[in-house]
């Protein structure tokens, strides 16, 4: 594969910034074609962003012979459905997170991907960021020496700031995204973990509506045994007032602690010998490091960056923290 030529399925607010701009600023990657349901909206992003076809059918975007890779965006109910119709004509894919709305929705993913030619990434693309990758060198570093315990809140009014606009509120209606809020963003902080840590051993957690001022539960608890013996304790609430938001990981160590937001840009280290602050200055395209380590894979230059293994472990967690 000379040039990975991308199409999107699902054109919308997300792959305006993140990642849409980024197929063609990737060395041997193109945009060619988008596809979304509403003609008008397909055709308005192929113009703004200089795309050269666009589709209202997913089905003609597939057939597209100069395709040779597909970006799956759309919420995560039809993420399944999009990816196995890609894989089964030997199309790469590229899944947006949540990879789907459950386990066993993620399995049938994994076990497609075994049975055809096509290769499949999932878009946790924090793994890529400079950000993410420092704090996995200072936690191979021992700079907190051996970490014992891992704190994570992220506590949001009932419109979280972090999430994109969209025109229906479907993060929100379990049926399309699998859950609320947590389900969009859980996935970021949860594969971070799995990243840093490796293997879990357990997982339970609990979840519950407690406003009711949409379908989705809002207040989500949970704790990951990893086998290193490292524990991960979460809480998620998107229900408090705004003074009181919070995104923040503590990893307390048996010589000090890291410090950091998810959705921010420092990391911070105590130790003995230290107290310092590092800040980041994320990319234009924040998922673009992560496509160019996908297209170095595609063309068979490098390794899968976030394999649907890891996903489906990941979805594991989502189910049993929200107890499905």
């Amino acid at each position: 594969m000379d040039i990975v030529k991308w199409g999107i399925i699902g054109c919308g607010n997300v792959t305006e910034k993140k990642s849409g701009q980024a197929y063609n600023k990737v060395p041997n990657s193109k945009l060619v074609a988008v596809m979304r349901r509403n003609p008008e909206k397909a055709a308005d992003y192929a113009a703004r962003h200089k795309v050269d076809r666009w589709y209202s059918d997913a089905e003609k975007l597939l057939n597209d012979s100069e395709v040779n890779a597909v970006s799956v965006a759309t919420p995560p109910a039809n993420h399944l459905e999009y990816a196995l119709a890609a894989l089964q004509k030997g199309l790469n894919v590229y899944v947006e997170k949540p990879v789907t709305r459950t386990a066993e929705e993620a399995q049938a993913m994994a076990d497609a991907v075994k049975h055809h030619n096509g290769k499949l990434t999932v878009a946790h693309y924090r793994r890529a960021l400079p950000m993410f990758l420092h704090i996995k060198e200072l936690l191979a570093q021992k700079a907190i020496g051996e970490v014992r315990t891992v704190q994570i809140r992220m506590w949001k009014s009932s419109k979280p700031d972090l999430v994109a606009e969209s025109e229906t509120n479907w993060r929100v209606q379990p049926e399309l995204s699998g859950g609320g809020y947590f389900h969009d963003l859980a996935p970021h902080q949860l594969d971070l973990m799995l990243y840093f840590f490796g293997e879990p051993e357990k997982y339970h957690g609990y979840s519950l509506n407690q406003s009711n001022v949409y379908p989705a539960d809002d207040h989500v608890c949970g704790e990951i045994v990893f086998r290193n013996k490292v524990v991960v304790n979460g809480s998620w609430s998107f229900n408090v007032a705004e003074s009181q938001s919070v995104d923040l990981c503590e990893m307390i160590g048996t010589k000090g602690r890291i410090s950091f937001p998810f959705f921010g840009n420092f990391v911070r280290v105590e130790n003995d010998n230290t107290d310092e602050t590092k800040t980041f200055t994320h990319p234009e395209h924040i998922q673009q490091p992560m496509i160019e380590k996908i297209v170095s894979y595609f063309r068979g230059e490098g390794p899968n960056p976030c394999p649907i293994e890891e996903a489906v472990t990941l979805m594991k967690i989502l189910d049993a923290f929200t107890e499905k």
